[in-house]
């Protein structure tokens, strides 16, 4: 891999890896368990997992990372390990890597309403993502992935968050950003795929 990721996309259709979530729960790792919490307590199963996808030809694998934030891993009582637990996930996945395919390190949605529409301020939603993206970006990720989003209010936070750690920190890294739509059509807030655009 010794292009960069905008090279790389010039140059071919790249293919990212499956639902981490989901390998997981086929491994017997149940729903009411912390997935973010086993890059500390066992890599090497998440390690496994990348191993999987990358010998499936995966050219992109995403962090074990996408609901490591203060409020989901709050649930858990690990919200003092946001840092820990979003590094442990790129640094594993950098290393089965191994320079051959490229990491994204996965941030999903808060699980909390943003305003309008929510409680939570978007100056905390975007203080959040922050902290998720400091340990992702520590860890050596070549790109971020912002996924199943399905408020754009909360997607453009996450987006402003990481472009923003970046600009700080003097680095590059491109950002993915990813949308749900119902069977409508539409997000689960009646937004139009044209208006995403």
């Amino acid at each position: 891999m010794p292009q960069t990721f905008k090279e790389a996309l010039n140059n071919k259709i790249l293919v990212c890896d499956g639902a981490m979530g989901t390998a997981l729960y086929s491994r017997g790792i149940y729903i009411n368990r912390c997935f973010d919490e086993l890059n500390l307590s066992n890599p090497d199963l998440i390690r496994e997992v990348h191993r999987e996808y990358i010998k499936s030809g995966a050219d992109i694998i995403e962090t074990n990372s996408f609901g490591a934030n203060r409020f989901k891993l709050k649930r858990y009582g690990l919200d003092n390990k946001i840092y820990d637990i979003n590094k442990a996930s790129a640094v594993i996945a950098k290393d089965e890597a191994r320079g051959g395919v490229f990491v994204a390190g996965a941030i999903g949605p808060l699980g909390e309403g943003i305003e309008p529409l929510g409680k939570l301020s978007k100056l905390k939603a975007k203080e959040a993502f922050i902290e998720q993206a400091e340990g992702l970006l520590d860890g050596g990720v070549d790109l971020f992935v912002l996924e199943t989003f399905s408020d754009l209010n909360e997607l453009h936070q996450a987006y402003l968050a990481v472009r923003e750690l970046c600009t700080k920190n003097a680095i590059e890294k491109p950002i993915i950003t990813q949308i749900t739509f119902e069977d409508d059509g539409n997000t689960f807030y009646g937004v139009s795929p044209v208006r995403t655009a």
